[in-house]
């Protein structure tokens, strides 16, 4: 073993708890964990890559990750954190979803090699399906008194809340199916920890005393801190909702600069976190960056290696050269480059305007473009005086009075950018 996985995760940030005797464990040969991920969507968010890092480290470590896809746990829905009872998926969603999860899980975990630590994928819905309401009470509910149960965390607060529905039933036997897991894994996969966030450390532990009382064994459990930003908001969500790791949810530039905008405490925890790079690396940036903030060489780093892991270097160039459109020098030929996605989120809260298209058949003059059609200057007058200081852009290139925009200035068929000085841009919407 060359890295000491438990070590690892302590200097990244990434350890909140760990059971007594499974840093020994981990150090005593190949050792098999998994980390369980909820399949209610498509596509995994930023608040699953710190379990899928601990999975990836796990593997570095020279260890066996499981991912463990929630198909019966999904179903039902877990109480640790919620206010309220989640939505149930029928299969052909759950299928769906798995799919997905498992090609966005193979940019991180090593599935296909023939290494004897190969990632391997399952659905707790594979195990579950078949087992009948009458066996699952008797071989397992059993094992584990009421008392047991409401003595969690998990329980206890969703109980003391002042939320009117209560807690039903069928999320009340959660850590029971999540215990039953684990203690599956163990005896069919000698799977010996399990992992996830502080908060389903209670449900994690169920899943030991079951592999304790039933199968005469010895799991172990290891939980990561939940993430947070300094500034009291929640990691991983913006406005627009959560950060996907799905392009058609959350596109690149957008992904890039959810990254690139965190604050100098979040960036130096994050790059730990959501990095691979090396520790030394790492010390070394922290200090450039102290010694120069305004360069902001954390935010950027961070935001490179992660947007380059989650999507690619192709999209991270197109990420960067995008921000330079607002934020730098770029060109008209630049602009162009930018797919219609991109173009409206490098735009977003942009004044827009929408014209008929067969009005830049003949030419549209550049007083009725930004005055009379669409009021993005005040006055034919202002539109003048802007024009002849040199102050108008099309498309990123100067123009005076005399320009027509035309069928040739459309950046993909639908979109001219006028712009007043260096900051001040207006979008023409063309139908």
């Amino acid at each position: 073993m060359t890295v000491n996985f438990v070590e690892e995760l302590k200097w990244r940030g990434m350890l909140h708890d760990v059971m007594p005797g499974a840093k020994e464990h981990l150090l005593n040969g190949m050792q098999s964990a998994y980390v369980g991920i909820d399949p209610t969507a498509d596509s995994l968010h930023i608040g699953h890559l710190v379990s899928v890092m601990m999975l990836r480290h796990f593997q570095l470590a020279g260890h066996k990750p499981f991912a463990l896809i929630g198909g019966a746990t999904g179903m039902i829905g877990d109480p640790s954190g919620k206010s309220a009872e989640r939505n149930l998926l029928d299969e052909a969603t759950l299928r769906h979803n798995q799919k997905a999860l498992k090609e966005q899980l193979s940019r991180f975990l090593s599935f296909n090699s023939d290494t004897e630590n190969a990632a391997v994928l399952v659905n707790n819905y594979d195990w579950m399906k078949d087992f009948s309401f009458l066996d699952f009470i008797r071989d397992v509910g059993k094992h584990i008194t009421v008392n047991y149960m409401m003595a969690k965390d998990s329980v206890k607060k969703r109980l003391s809340s002042e939320a009117k529905e209560g807690m039903s039933f069928t999320e009340f036997t959660y850590q029971l199916v999540q215990g039953y897991d684990f203690l599956h894994l163990y005896k069919n996969h000698n799977c010996t920890l399990q992992m996830g966030g502080s908060d389903q450390w209670g449900n994690i532990t169920t899943g030991t005393e079951l592999i304790r009382r039933i199968a005469g064994g010895k799991g172990y459990a290891l939980t990561c801190p939940l993430i947070t930003k300094a500034d009291g908001t929640k990691f991983g969500k913006t406005e627009g909702g959560n950060i996907w790791l799905d392009a058609k949810r959350t596109s690149p530039y957008k992904f890039y600069q959810y990254w690139l905008n965190t604050s100098d405490t979040d960036a130096e925890k994050y790059i730990k976190i959501f990095t691979f790079l090396s520790k030394e690396k790492i010390e070394t940036l922290i200090k450039e960056h102290a010694e120069a903030p305004n360069l902001r060489i954390l935010q950027k780093k961070l935001a490179e290696e992660v947007t380059t892991m989650v999507h690619s270097k192709e999209e991270l160039d197109n990420a960067i050269a995008a921000s330079a459109i607002l934020f730098g020098k770029s060109t008209s030929e630049d602009l162009k480059k930018l797919d219609t996605e991109t173009f409206l989120d490098v735009f977003d809260g942009v004044p827009q305007a929408e014209i008929e298209k067969t009005k830049l058949n003949t030419g549209l003059d550049m007083i009725a473009a930004l005055a009379a059609e669409t009021r993005f200057l005040g006055s034919n007058g202002e539109a003048r005086r802007e024009l002849k200081q040199n102050a108008i852009s099309v498309n990123k290139k100067k123009v005076k009075e005399d320009y027509k925009i035309g069928l040739d200035d459309l950046i993909n068929d639908r979109f001219v950018l006028l712009q007043k000085g260096k900051r001040n841009y207006f979008v023409l919407v063309v139908r």
